[in-house]
């Protein structure tokens, strides 16, 4: 229903079928009419769970199988839908304000690219990749969507972009975890603006008064195993957050705050902010060395590691290369 309403709103979608796919052998037709490789979603799904990807016509029933089983346990729903799936995407979400009467602007975007199982480890914006002119050209296809229906509230419109397209995937009608990249780079507070629009309160500011300041990251620093992802609930005996211009920590710990093992495991993000993506580099890695987060273990190894990266210092990155990291494949022909 997502990708019905975003094309009817004139918002690019990835080719694909426009419901759940019926059978089996409906599902064969669908696929072969994109073209393989195709993934499987779940109707009812997000998080990446009730999600795979089929790379040829024999893949297809064991993943069509395995994502509406996944899709039954996680949601109660077994529905499956098919996109074409796109080869070294980058994974670019666009911010909106709308205030309910007609009225939407766009804070620009997001890159979310470095992702582990389809889970969001590094976001950054603007993105590296991304002209003035193409972010002008989708965030204005995105508040004009948003002003056509009405929008109320905060929202996030995510796409895969690859060869300067891009195609919707979801929109996230909600604060995400990573706002502190489009407030950092806005200076527009979203929580606060979220409740005064609610309340009956105006838009912050035109479109023509929206300006990009500087670059920001941020890191989701996890209670988990840098190299296994293996969950590490506990006691944490010594936490020692950074600081200094430009840096921010989102986190409720403290020295002597016990981690769950029943949540999810985010620990805390790390926010970093600079007048260039080459001072934002510097000072997070600056941020991470000075970080301490003892008597558990975190992915704070991987994000110091990550930061001094030839391809993350470039920008040149797509959603499958952290896992191509990790796995230590060669990334385009390079050792990681």
């Amino acid at each position: 229903e997502a990708k019905k309403t975003a094309k009817r709103l004139g918002i690019p979608v990835v080719p694909g079928s426009d419901g759940g796919v019926s059978s089996d052998d409906d599902a064969m037709a669908i696929a072969k009419s994109i073209g393989f490789p195709v993934l499987v979603k779940a109707a009812a799904g997000g998080g990446g769970r009730g999600m795979k990807v089929a790379q040829t016509p024999d893949d297809l029933m064991l993943a069509l199988s395995t994502a509406s089983n996944e899709a039954k346990s996680a949601f109660g729903d077994a529905s499956v839908y098919l996109e074409k799936y796109l080869q070294k995407p980058r994974h670019i979400e666009i911010q909106i304000l709308g205030d309910g009467r007609g009225g939407a602007i766009h804070l620009g975007e997001r890159d979310c690219s470095l992702q582990r199982r389809h889970q969001k480890v590094w976001e950054e914006g603007p993105s590296p990749v991304l002209a003035a002119a193409a972010r002008a050209k989708i965030g204005e296809t995105c508040a004009k969507a948003m002003r056509d229906m009405k929008y109320l509230g905060v929202g996030t419109i995510e796409f895969l972009y690859e060869d300067g397209e891009f195609y919707f995937i979801e929109m996230n009608t909600r604060i995400q975890v990573e706002h502190p990249v489009t407030e950092s780079i806005t200076d527009i507070d979203l929580v606060l603006e979220q409740i005064r629009i609610a309340a009956g309160g105006d838009l912050p500011a035109k479109q023509e008064e929206i300006a990009i300041i500087g670059h920001a990251i941020e890191c989701r620093v996890n209670a988990e195993n840098p190299q296994t992802f293996r969950p590490s609930p506990g006691r944490i005996t010594q936490f020692h957050p950074p600081g200094g211009l430009g840096v921010r920590i989102d986190s409720a710990v403290y020295q002597g705050y016990v981690i769950p093992p029943y949540y999810d495991s985010l620990v805390g993000k790390l926010i970093v902010h600079g007048k260039t993506r080459a001072e934002c580099l510097m000072r997070l890695r600056r941020a991470l060395d000075e970080m301490v987060v003892d008597g558990i273990e975190t992915t704070l190894p991987l994000f110091r590691a990550l930061v001094r990266e030839t391809d993350i210092i470039n920008g040149d990155y797509h959603i499958h290369w952290l896992e191509q990291y990790l796995a230590g494949q060669p990334l385009d022909g390079k050792a990681p």
